[in-house]
This record gives C-alpha cells, structure tokens and sequence, in this order.
C-alpha cells in the first residue's frame, strides 16, 4: 500500500512538473505574440511595404504555418512531442531574427512560409496542438474543459500583456527620439529572445508528456493520424475552417492598422486596446466552463458566438474612437467563451489515442482557413470605400459558421453530457 500511494504521489507529481511547464510556455509564447502584433503591419509599413504586400505576407505566414504544423503535428507521436516543442521554438526564433535583419521582401516572405510569427497575436504553429494533446495525457477527462479554460486564460492575459508592452514600449522609445523603425525592431528583438526561452522550456519536458505506445491486433487504416473519428474531425476541421478564415479578415495587426488609419490613434494607445480586450477574453473563456456545465458545449460555443460576431459588425458603424473601443471591448467580453469548449469538445468526441490527430488536423484546418484572408484585408484596407469591409464580411461569416456548427452536432453530445 505504501509503495503504491509513493508511486501515485511520484506521477502526480510528474504530471504537475509538466503542466507548469506548459503553462509557463504557454504565457511566454503569448506574450510574444501580443508583444509583436501591435506594431508589425506599422514595420512593415516603415520598412515600405504597401498594404497589399502586408496582406500578403500576413497570408503566406498562416499558410506556411499551416503546412509546417501539419507536418509536425500529425508526426509528434513518432518524432517526440517534445522534440516537436523544441523545434517550434526554434522555428519562433530564426523568423524573428529574419524579420529584424532585413528588408527584402523576398526573405521576408521566405521566413513567413517557413517560420513562426503571428500577425493576429494569436496561437500560431505546433505549439497548440501538441500542448493540448500532452494536457489531455496528463489529466483525468473531468479536469479537461476546467484546464483548457485556465490555459486559455493565462494565454489571454499574456496576450493582453503583450501587447500593452509592446505598443507602449515602440511609443516610448519614439517619444525620447528613436526613429519608428528602430523602435519596432525593438520590439522584434524581444519576440526573438521569447522564441529562445521557450526553447529552453520545453527542454525541461519529462517524458511523461509523451503517448504511450498501445499494441494493435488489427491496425485501423488511418488517414492523418485518424481512424473512427475521422469523419467527424474532417466535418469539424470544415466548419472551423470558415470561422477562421472569417477571424482571418481581422487580425489584431490589422485591426490595430484599422485604428491608427481610421482614428489615429498612436501605437501606445492601439497597446491599451487590445490589453483590455485580451483581458476581457480571458475572462471569457473561464467564464466559459459554468455555462458549458448547464447548458453544453455546443451551446455555449454558439449562443456566446452569435451576439459577439453581432458586435463585431457594429464596430465600423462607431461615429467616434469611445464608442468603437466601447463596442470592441464587449464584443471581446464574449468573444473567447467558445475556444476552451470548442477544444475540449474535440477531444471529447474523438478516441483517446486519435486525440493529437484530431487536435493537429482541426489546428491546421484554422490556420488553412486564416491564411488567404489576410491579403483580402489587406486590399480591402487599400481602397476607402472597402476600408470597413473585413469587419462586415467577418461577422457575417461567423454567422453561418454558427448555424452550421449548430445544425450539425447540437446532437452528438460529449460523453459527460449524455
């Protein structure tokens, strides 16, 4: 009995060791994301990049990022969750410096399909899908939603603060004489250190984290890692899909582009913005996990989205800069309660041992989605008349992502609703 409760009390504490660890990569890696997203469409514009360009770069940044995570996801149970980590990481890091060291476009491009670097401050590469399939291998099935909802969380906050940091920093730097550019290579510099920290981090990874190999008398034929669930990944990975390209049209560079072209309104100011709308989607998200306990998870993923996506519509029609911050910052008050559920309905839904599978394949459905909205907003932006245009074409699709989403699974319950 003894040494049965010592081996329990050595796993958990593995088990903890590991969550922290992610947790803590999770808010680093945010942060960076935040940190860089308020001022990289306005580097790009001082390095002389038109918006057109910026749009296309932003598109051919999510488009690699879909075909690298794709490749690592659907093999980090072979390669090593870990290794996968570290190489992400590692992936962060050479974007950043290739940004930082130069101003051709063709490299610039380069680094985009190859390396990690988020346009919108939100999750970009392996990371997600291997970290929530480690989360899942390390907790027991009723602590799922509740984690996924303090990772998301965390990675909210960290975003938030990023992004504060990051636009005060460039703005200061400004004010006490540094030129625009240097002040947002700056900020470059620190995204780099980030992917390096990270890096380290995930060295620290036991192997715990890694699946167990399970003996099969009768292989199933699998397809990206798929076998029962496919069709129903495949069917999810379509939906999600539109919600992201959707998302796509106004990422937070974009957007926080939008705001200095429509109001003027300096990088310090844009950096407040969007850390109480960070904030306000953490808060969201853990919010979350009551109401997915009385009313589902597919509920709560649509009836959260709906008046979200309703405001977000509203927020060019704003005649001033309070009531578009006023109308941006309650739409992201709810605007996050659908991301914990919607993860812990994936993994819900699927078999234990297709779960990195699913969750890579979904990832990289969004990232596909998000990659070719990007250069439409960034035309869009170029043109007066269209210059509004991503916000109504936005909300409006995740409209119909809403009602098809509903449609479609408001039957097929998770295992803990049934």
């Amino acid at each position: 009995m003894v040494q049965t409760s010592n081996r329990k009390r050595r796993i958990f504490i593995k088990a903890n060791h590991n969550i922290v660890i992610l947790f803590t990569t999770r808010i680093v890696r945010l942060f960076c994301y935040g940190f860089l997203s308020v001022v990289l469409a306005l580097y790009l514009a001082q390095v002389g990049l038109p918006e057109q360009q910026i749009g296309l770069l932003f598109t051919l940044t999510l488009a690699g990022d879909a075909a690298i995570s794709l490749w690592l996801t659907t093999s980090a149970d072979r390669f090593g969750r870990k290794r996968t980590l570290i190489a992400g990481a590692l992936l962060m890091l050479g974007a950043g410096v290739v940004f930082l060291i130069t101003r051709n476009v063709v490299v610039l491009m380069a680094a985009a399909i190859i390396g990690v670097i988020s346009p919108s401050g939100n999750e970009i590469g392996p990371f997600l899908s291997v970290e929530q399939a480690a989360l899942s291998h390390l907790l027991p099935d009723r602590k799922r939603t509740q984690v996924f909802a303090w990772y998301n969380l965390v990675g909210s906050f960290a975003t938030a603060t990023g992004a504060l940091s990051g636009g005060w920093l460039a703005q200061l730097l400004q004010t006490h004489g540094m030129p625009a550019l240097d002040a947002y290579r700056v900020v470059l510099m620190g995204y780099s250190i980030g992917g390096l920290v990270i890096g380290a981090l995930f060295l620290l990874l036991s192997r715990d984290v890694e699946v167990a190999a399970t003996p099969r008398t009768e292989p199933a034929p699998r397809a990206l890692g798929l076998h029962k669930s496919r069709s129903v990944v495949f069917k999810l990975s379509a939906l999600f899909a539109i919600d992201a390209f959707a998302g796509g049209l106004i990422v937070q560079s974009m957007m926080a582009y939008w705001f200095y072209i429509k109001f003027g309104v300096n990088p310090g100011i844009i950096g407040s913005i969007f850390f109480g709308a960070n904030v306000l989607a953490g808060i969201s998200a853990l919010l979350a996990v009551r109401i997915a306990n009385k009313i589902g998870l597919i509920n709560t993923m649509v009836f959260t989205h709906v008046p979200s996506n309703i405001l977000l519509i509203l927020v060019p029609l704003m005649p001033t800069l309070p009531l578009a911050i006023t109308v941006l910052l309650l739409r992201f008050s709810i605007s996050q309660m659908d991301v914990p559920t919607r993860q812990s309905y994936t993994m819900a839904v699927v078999t234990p041992d297709e779960r990195s599978a699913a969750s890579g394949v979904t990832s990289i459905a969004r990232s596909v989605g998000a990659a070719v909205s990007p250069s439409l907003a960034g035309i869009f932006l170029a043109v007066p008349s269209l210059f509004s245009l991503p916000f109504f074409l936005a909300g409006g699709l995740k409209l119909v992502y809403d009602a098809l989403l509903y449609q479609s699974f408001s039957t097929m319950k998770p295992p803990e609703e049934k």
